[in-house]
């Protein structure tokens, strides 16, 4: 599908260039003005980590004239087994470098401008200004939402992937400035996780662990995505949420819209100002457990069924799996349709919320989402269904 492009035609390509790019020259989506609109582009990436590196590799190869990086962190062994665009000879320099010297063996035509500092709601508008896009890899929610609200207040595309373990996502958010008397509009990271949550040490790659290869895949998709907004082809993941399970290989899509409530204050001076008592917080409440075992299910729906207990034990499977096995008295809501109007009438945000799927990619995945659009209590089955007919129920098939 046709798209109106983000940047205009750059300069004219020369022989060397026209040799390079010859096999996207080729493809009718891109041609010449295609190219000429990569090489006049400005992209800001995020992070040269798990996810940046991919996605500097590819933009780099693709012909994006300029590229800044955002980073201030230094190699270490620990990041070679899936930060690609670093190497054992780099380690110890600063990341941002070591991405901008592989960049320039890569493709000397691109351009890298290094910004070797921390991105806070300080920086961020300024360092912004200069590029036509961002492109989010970093790995924690405070930056994150940062640059989620950067990009809307200057009306900016902006291209934000995850991992974590077997499981990835990609999406675009992009939320147009107000203009002749309409209001803005679009969408934001807001709109998908209404509200930011603390990062938790265990849920991060260092401790929970990530799987390479799947950095890569995230990664370019993402690179794609940014690739179709500057050239102006294809349909780019905006209102839509791509969840990749390597464990399973699969790939789902989920919908989402526009987020009913306000957007929160972003004023740093008004975030920190002091409550006063009236309207002061309430206290943290206790950190709740991520998950639960499938033999403490099994005691809990012994006391569901009897009537010491009461939760929901909700299936995020597609329907065809629950037709191959299911756990009685489980709701079914594919993880496409859980942030749908039909899904909140029957998961009421005060239920507590037990989630499976067939292993736990999705569930966990599921967790994070409904944790962040509203639902206070929520933990996921470890090792799904699978485990369930291992452990507990081996007359529940398994597949």
């Amino acid at each position: 599908m046709a798209r109106t492009p983000l940047v205009g035609i750059g300069d004219p390509l020369d022989e060397r260039e026209l040799a390079r790019y010859s096999r996207q020259l080729r493809m009718p989506q891109l041609g010449l003005d295609g190219q000429r609109r990569l090489k006049a582009a400005r992209v800001l990436v995020l992070g040269a980590g798990g996810l940046g590196s991919p996605v500097l590799l590819y933009l780099a190869a693709a012909g994006v004239g300029t590229l800044g990086i955002v980073d201030d962190d230094t190699v270490d062994d620990s990041n070679l087994q899936r930060q690609i665009i670093h190497s054992t000879a780099t380690v110890g320099t600063p990341k941002a470098r070591s991405a901008r010297d592989a960049i320039e063996r890569l493709n000397p035509f691109v351009r890298v401008e290094l910004h070797e500092r921390r991105l806070d709601a300080g920086n961020a508008a300024a360092i912004f200004a200069g590029y036509d896009l961002i492109v989010d890899g970093t790995d924690n929610f405070a930056t994150r939402y940062v640059a989620n609200d950067t990009a809307a207040e200057l009306g900016m595309p902006y291209v934000w992937g995850s991992v974590l373990r077997f499981d990835g996502q990609v999406s675009t958010f992009w939320r147009e400035r107000a203009a002749n008397g309409m209001p803005a509009s679009g969408l934001t990271l807001r709109d998908l996780f209404p509200q930011q949550i603390a990062d938790d040490e265990a849920e991060s790659c260092s401790v929970a662990g990530v799987l390479g290869p799947l950095c890569g895949t995230v990664g370019a998709a993402m690179a794609t995505e940014a690739m179709k907004l500057i050239v102006g082809f294809g349909e780019p993941l905006i209102g839509r949420i791509l969840v990749i399970d390597a464990l399973e290989g699969s790939s789902t899509e989920v919908p989402f819209a526009a987020a009913p409530a306000a957007a929160p204050v972003t004023d740093p001076a008004v975030a920190a100002a002091p409550a006063t008592a009236a309207a002061a917080a309430p206290a943290t409440p206790a950190r709740r457990p991520a998950s639960i075992s499938v033999t403490a299910l099994a005691t809990r729906l012994e006391g569901r069924a009897s009537g010491t207990d009461d939760f929901i034990l909700l299936d995020v499977r597609e329907p065809w799996e629950r037709e191959v096995a299911s756990i009685e008295g489980s709701v079914l809501v594919p993880l496409q349709s859980l942030l749908s109007a039909a899904a909140e009438e029957v998961l009421p945000k005060s239920a507590e919320i037990l989630v499976h799927c067939h292993l736990d990619v999705r569930s966990q995945y599921a967790r994070d989402v409904m944790l962040q659009s509203g639902w206070q209590n929520v933990v996921f089955v470890e090792g799904g269904i699978e485990a369930w007919s291992r452990e507990v129920d081996p007359e529940v098939a398994r597949y």
